[in-house]
């Protein structure tokens, strides 16, 4: 017979086995509902992983392509993209110039961080601004981690974290995670350098600012008005193999021939004016980008399985590209020279109804397109991010865009006055201005008013504080250069 005693055990072990079984039961429902979340931008079950293609140009203008209001070129074969795919008109490179651009892109951090804050020069330079010769490869990268993860990785284009002028010790491409590189006179590895030909009846100048004499790689020379068509063939033939081998693929596809000097083809260069040669190159470059893009768009497997990027890596220079009503050019702060033209395109991954659209809401950057596409590939970045991961708003599921504020600081070679600000915030709709120590701070609605044209930081003094506040400490987190170090303003240096 059974004693009260065990009964009342009994009753107490079946008390605590439903306690435990609820606990496991709530417990599976959250942890279902998390990995749903965490999946729920990534493609349906049983497709392939998805391929990127990043196009990255030199020194383009907001406003040059004619998809965004450019009216001395007709970008058709990049518009086409753009017909199909999602602009906006919101996006931010993390520098308002090449190197630390690259940076920022590349790792999903500030450059900052990785003592990048201009472009890099001869090492005598690099050290009279306070910075590096190139990027640690210690540095997340995310082509390292897609290769991890079974991609094929490519880098073909201009390069600029490393291997210049006289740098010739600076980790080669491939060490960044990358299964095959081709650069230009900015990086090492295979390099195509740029004969220069003015068509004035003088032959063709060298033009590799010492990259010949590093070694490190086989050498090529090439007229430099068609070395976007080495670029894109060397990424079709990469293309083609990793879809041969059912690998899925990220691709860098980086064009310098915006940046100057301008060397458009004979046929088109029909003035010497720069801003006619800059218009000309511009419109070859879109050319030589027809057969990847047509190679992209025509095989119904690429179609619906990759992501094609396309965004400049910062403003235009003076006297060349456009800004279109934005204040500013490269190197400085004003939106001019940290806003970029952003396409985004992959039929199968945007929402119902956003091909064709333009997302003129949503505030994003470099840093959150790196840390999105960790998302959209389902990978673990190694290391923590500054960027935030927005594929929702990317692929049009909602039109919000980044919650915290973007940062900048200006590259120590350039001047520093009252018109050309040491820092920059942007929070929402607001963007702040200031020097270093916080003073000369101007705050702008860039809603409202996206020229910067009205100082409104006596009207909104709550605002403009916070935001001079939260600037100048995040500045004080990072390392200093030698602008930061020096409160005395120099003399812009030009490239």
């Amino acid at each position: 017979m059974i004693s009260d005693g065990e009964i009342a055990d009994s009753g107490a072990i079946l008390a605590r086995f439903l306690k435990m079984t609820n606990l496991m039961i709530i417990k599976n429902i959250l942890m279902y509902f998390m990995l749903v979340s965490a999946w729920s931008v990534l493609p349906a079950a049983g497709k392939e992983k998805p391929n990127i293609v990043m196009v990255f140009v030199d020194d383009m203008g907001w406003a040059d392509l004619s998809c965004f209001g450019g009216k001395s070129v007709n970008t058709r074969n990049i518009d086409r993209l753009a017909s199909e795919g999602l602009r906006f008109t919101n996006f931010y490179v993390n520098s308002p110039i090449c190197s630390p651009s690259r940076v920022a892109i590349t790792t999903g951090q500030y450059p900052q961080r990785w003592r990048i804050t201009s472009y890099l020069e001869y090492r005598a330079k690099n050290r009279q601004r306070g910075m590096s010769d190139w990027l640690d490869p210690k540095a997340p990268v995310l082509a390292r981690e897609l290769r991890k993860a079974g991609y094929a990785t490519g880098h073909f284009g201009k390069w600029h974290m490393g291997g210049q002028r006289d740098v010739g010790d600076a980790p080669l491409i491939s060490e960044y995670g990358f299964d095959e590189s081709l650069t230009n006179f900015e990086g090492l590895g295979p390099r195509v350098l740029p004969l220069s030909n003015a068509y004035d009846g003088k032959p063709p100048k060298k033009h590799d600012l010492d990259s010949s004499k590093l070694g490190h790689g086989p050498i090529s020379w090439q007229d430099r008005s068609v070395i976007t068509s080495t670029f894109v063939n060397g990424a079709l033939s990469f293309i083609n193999r990793a879809a041969a081998a059912g690998q899925p693929f990220f691709v860098n596809v980086w064009p310098d021939d915006p940046h100057s000097p301008f060397f458009p083809p004979q046929a088109k260069r029909n003035s010497n004016n720069k801003r006619d040669l800059y218009h000309a190159v511009l419109d070859s470059m879109d050319e030589q980008f027809a057969p990847l893009f047509d190679r992209i768009r025509n095989d119904p497997k690429l179609r619906d399985n990759t992501l094609v990027i396309i965004a400049s890596d910062n403003g235009p220079e003076t006297g060349a590209g456009s800004s279109g009503p934005l204040r500013g050019y490269k190197g400085y702060l004003h939106e001019g020279g940290i806003r970029s033209p952003l396409i985004v395109w992959g039929p199968a991954f945007l929402a119902n109804g956003k091909a064709g659209t333009i997302n003129d809401t949503a505030f994003l950057s470099s840093i959150d397109l790196n840390a999105s596409l960790y998302q959209f590939t389902s990978i673990q970045p190694v290391a923590r991010l500054d960027g935030e991961t927005l594929i929702d708003t990317l692929l049009g599921k909602i039109e919000t865009g980044r919650k915290s504020p973007l940062f900048f600081r200006r590259p120590p070679d350039r001047p520093g006055t009252a018109d050309d600000p040491d820092l920059a915030v942007r929070d929402g709709i607001w963007k702040l201005v200031c020097a270093y120590d916080g003073s000369q701070s101007r705050l702008f609605d860039l809603k409202a008013d996206p020229a910067e044209s009205t100082d409104l930081s006596a009207a909104q003094p709550e605002i403009t504080e916070r935001l001079r506040i939260a600037v100048i400490d995040w500045n004080k987190t990072l390392p200093p250069d030698t602008s930061t170090a020096e409160p005395q303003k120099k003399g812009a240096e030009n490239r």
